[in-house]
């Protein structure tokens, strides 16, 4: 490997953040398809947007868990979506909790889920920002 090519985002540390990513990609994706399932009716936006979430947590989970430069570059958008995803829904869920009547993975910035929601993209651009191909120095010598 040259100093060009990006380290693997699943080594070392990443390897928890993979897990973790696996993890909510299946806690939340199970739960929306048994809301969806058994309950659409009650809370169909919040409902979809924990669907969604889960299936963002599902593409970063796999993109991170690759080690190509296109799975790089499709962690990167994932994981910023999902940023801004938490963001959004966090605080349209606490100024307009009416259009939020059962949680979302990301409703208040994710407080059902201990609020891992609201710091793992960040530990996730920053593992990705850690682990980026790096230009050779010049000039050494």
């Amino acid at each position: 490997m040259t100093s060009a090519e990006p380290r693997s985002a699943a080594h070392g540390g990443g390897r928890v953040v993979v897990f973790v990513y696996g993890l909510l990609a299946l806690a939340a994706t199970a739960r929306a398809l048994a809301q969806i399932a058994t309950r659409f009716a009650e809370a169909p936006l919040a409902y979809s947007l924990s669907l969604f979430s889960g299936l963002v947590y599902i593409l970063a989970t796999v993109a991170l868990a690759r080690s190509s430069r296109g799975w790089r570059t499709v962690a990167w958008l994932a994981i910023s979506v999902e940023l801004v995803g938490v963001l959004a829904v966090g605080a349209l869920s606490l100024a307009v909790p009416e259009d939020f009547p059962d949680e979302t993975v990301w409703s208040q910035f994710g407080a059902g889920y201990g609020y891992v929601p609201l710091v793992l993209p960040v530990v996730g651009l920053v593992l990705l920002w850690r682990t980026r191909a790096r230009s050779p120095e010049r000039g050494s010598g």
